[in-house]
C-alpha cells in the first residue's frame, strides 16, 4: 500500500473509520499470517494472534493513526506476539510439570531463549543490510511480494532482486552458522 493512501486510512483509523480499518485488515492480515506462521506452526493459534494484534489496532486506533509507518508498526506488533506466546508456552510447560510433580528442566526455556536471542540478531542483520538489499528482503520475506512484483515496484530487474536475496540469505546463513556453533560449544 502507497505511504500516501495508507497515511489517509490511518487517519480515518483514527477518527473511528469502520471501512478504513477493513481496508487495512484485507490489505495486511495475510502478511501477518504469513509472518507469524513462520514461527508459529499452528493455523488456529495465527489466526487467534492476528485477530488479537488488529483487536489492539482498533482500540488505541487514535495513537495508531499518528504512526508513520504503519507496515513496519504492525510488524513490531506480530513480532511481539511472537515473543509472548513462547514466554506463555514456557510459563504453561512450567506449570504442566510441577503440577505433575516432575522436576522443571530448563532446555525449554534455553530453547526460547535461544530462539529469542536468534529474531534479535536476524533483525539486527538485516538492520545492517545495504539499504537496496534490506528493502528487496522485506518486500520479499515481510510483504511476502514475489521477485517480479519486488522488481515492478523498484522499478529494477528481476536478475537484481534475485542477486540481492541471494546475498541477504547467505549474509543470514553464515549469522545463523556462527549462532548455531557457538550454541554447540557452549
Amino acid at each position: 500500500m502507497e505511504v500516501g493512501i495508507e497515511s489517509v486510512y490511518l487517519d480515518k483509523l483514527g477518527k473511528g473509520d469502520h471501512n478504513a480499518f477493513n481496508l487495512l485488515y484485507l490489505q495486511y492480515s495475510p502478511k501477518v499470517k504469513h509472518f507469524l506462521l513462520g514461527f508459529i506452526k499452528n493455523q488456529e493459534e495465527v489466526d487467534d494472534m492476528v485477530q488479537e494484534l488488529f483487536f489492539k489496532i482498533w482500540t488505541n486506533r487514535q495513537s495508531i493513526a499518528q504512526v508513520h509507518s504503519f507496515q513496519a508498526y504492525l510488524f513490531r506488533m506480530a513480532r511481539n506476539i511472537v515473543y509472548d506466546y513462547y514466554e506463555h508456552t514456557t510459563v504453561k510447560a512450567n506449570y504442566s510439570q510441577k503440577q505433575l510433580g516432575k522436576p522443571f528442566y530448563s532446555d525449554l526455556i534455553e530453547e526460547e531463549l535461544y530462539a529469542k536471542e536468534l529474531l534479535l540478531l536476524i533483525d539486527a542483520v538485516v538492520d545492517k543490510m545495504p539499504e537496496q538489499r534490506r528493502k528487496i528482503f522485506l518486500l520479499s520475506r515481510k510483504e511476502s511480494l514475489s521477485n517480479e512484483e519486488i522488481a515492478d515496484r523498484l522499478n529494477i530487474n528481476k536478475r537484481t532482486v534475485e542477486n540481492h536475496l541471494t546475498a541477504a540469505l547467505s549474509d543470514l546463513r553464515k549469522v545463523i552458522y556462527l549462532f548455531a556453533s557457538t550454541l554447540f560449544l557452549t
